[in-house]
């Protein structure tokens, strides 16, 4: 999805580029292609997270299967053998979590992946994680609900990623893609992002996500300085014994842990807000949508567009830490936002929070798996615009 990414660390274009093609001078008429363009492969969303994954270092995979995610560890227990990493199909999701929870505590990255009901299975362990303070990537392919549901793409995850999921009080860096490629990208940040805060970061996609095929290139490199792994458990020879644990009795220490918990969310909050937009210079009415809902969101803007009507989009990346300052500044500009999202209205709490009562927000939802086309969304977005163009008739009089 190309537009304007910002992250509170940096401002850049992020995505697949359009690499050009030239003569190679020889006369004899052949292509020449760029060396990224050699590079570009076709690949299946959930192969290219698998992918990305191994390119960041991930050597430990764990996971049970689940349908619309089973293509990732299926990718996976091929490839950890190819690098002399450990795949491993647990007996269940608990086992799974829990799993990767000894190999954090070792050091080395690990990761597991499920689908909406085995995410629901894995909250204790995300819980453990987040109490003792240890990275690890966990990746949601959602489907319908709630309970057993469907196997069709769905957003109704929002909620469980967001607000932590589990007991207690914690939180969860949640990314969102929305093309092959950024789910490529994102998978080898939240590896950083996770040793960065020692912190669970979730990838949160869906069925369709999981399933389609684009060109990606694998030519990520980390951007950050990763701190020394100062906590783990590898043998006290030659050093003082260290102990990870979550069971804190004493209530004054609790609460030191939860303040200590709570003042890195807030380091998180200010460093690791991501988000993207398409056409909102000059907009009255803004759409917020993320993944495939994102993707859908952008054709329907593209159809306003042609009908003249001044319709942009935002795309939060992190869901959490979600973009509430740039989405209350918009406010100035924005009269009316539409909140999309495949389900029966989620995401829509955090952008009432971040509008404050300045501007309208309404909802435009499918929930159980149900994908609506972008002309099924153009039209509920000319309802409000044309209702909206009337208002500013009135003041005009």
């Amino acid at each position: 999805m190309k537009g304007n990414i910002f992250s509170h660390r940096e401002h850049r274009e992020h995505g697949v580029g359009a690499h050009g093609v030239r003569p190679n001078g020889s006369g004899n008429g052949k292509i020449q292609m760029s060396e990224t363009e050699q590079k570009k492969q076709l690949m299946r969303g959930t192969d290219a997270i698998a992918e990305a994954a191994v390119k960041a270092g991930c050597r430990y995979f764990f996971g049970y299967p689940i349908t619309p995610q089973n293509e990732l560890p299926e990718y996976m227990s091929r490839r950890m053998e190819e690098v002399g990493g450990v795949f491993l199909q647990s007996e269940s999701e608990l086992s799974a979590i829990n799993m990767v929870l000894g190999v954090s505590v070792t050091g080395k990255r690990a990761m597991t992946s499920s689908s909406s009901p085995g995410i629901s299975l894995k909250q204790e362990g995300i819980s453990f994680l987040a109490a003792c303070e240890l990275p690890a990537v966990v990746v949601n392919i959602m489907r319908g609900g709630p309970g057993l549901g469907n196997i069709a793409p769905s957003q109704g995850d929002y909620f469980q990623a967001t607000r932590g999921g589990g007991h207690g009080d914690y939180r969860t860096i949640v990314l969102a893609p929305a093309t092959v490629q950024e789910l490529a990208d994102l998978t080898f940040e939240a590896f950083d992002l996770a040793d960065i805060y020692r912190n669970p970061v979730i990838i949160l996609a869906d069925g369709m996500m999981g399933q389609m095929m684009e060109p990606v290139v694998f030519n990520q490199k980390s951007r950050h300085k990763l701190p020394e792994k100062n906590y783990i458990l590898t043998g006290a020879k030659g050093r003082r014994s260290r102990f990870i644990r979550s069971l804190i009795l004493d209530t004054d220490l609790m609460e030191e842990h939860n303040w200590r918990l709570y003042r890195k969310y807030q380091r998180i909050e200010k460093n690791e807000v991501r988000y993207d937009t398409f056409n909102l210079k000059g907009a009255e009415m803004a759409i917020i949508a993320y993944g495939t809902a994102a993707r859908i969101a952008k054709g329907a803007v593209k159809r306003c567009q042609e009908k003249n009507m001044r319709v942009g989009l935002i795309r939060p990346i992190s869901l959490w830490p979600f973009p509430m300052k740039f989405i209350g500044e918009q406010t100035e500009q924005i009269r009316h936002f539409l909140v999309f999202e495949m389900n029966m209205g989620q995401m829509i709490e955090d952008v009432r929070l971040a509008v404050s009562g300045r501007a309208a927000v309404s909802l435009y939802g499918r929930p159980g798996g149900v994908i609506p086309t972008p002309a099924e969304l153009f039209r509920a977005v000319s309802r409000i615009y044309i209702k909206l163009m009337k208002e500013n008739e009135k003041k005009m009089e």
